[in-house]
Order: C-alpha cells, then sequence, then structure tokens
C-alpha cells in the first residue's frame, strides 16, 4: 500500500468517527422521532463502513 493510499484510509476512517459522532449526539437530542429513527438506521452503516476500512488497513499490515 503506497503512502497516498494509506493516508486516503485514514482520511476515510477519520470521516466515518465524525459521521458516528454526529449520529450519536443527534440520537441523543432530537426529539422527532421520526429523524431519531432514521439516524438509527444510519448509524450501523457507518459503523460497519469504519470497521471495513481498519479492516484493509490489518489485512494489508500483515501481508
Amino acid at each position: 500500500m503506497t503512502q497516498k493510499e494509506l493516508l486516503y484510509i485514514e482520511d476515510a476512517i477519520g470521516h466515518e468517527n465524525t459521521i458516528i459522532k454526529v449520529c450519536e449526539d443527534m440520537i441523543n437530542n432530537l426529539q422527532d422521532e421520526n429523524l431519531k429513527s432514521f439516524i438509527k438506521e444510519e448509524l450501523p452503516i457507518h459503523q460497519n463502513t469504519k470497521e471495513n476500512l481498519l479492516n484493509m488497513l490489518e489485512v494489508k499490515s500483515n501481508e
């Protein structure tokens, strides 16, 4: 993996962390149950994406 690719993945993980934090904050603070429900459905998508990116780094480091 090139340095540029590694930096791209690290940035993507950072973006996913930010999205996860925003989703969690919104879930805790929203009053609209429909919107809260939507965000609750989106949160695992971003958690999975972060995990997939972390797994990519792990696989590459083991090669």
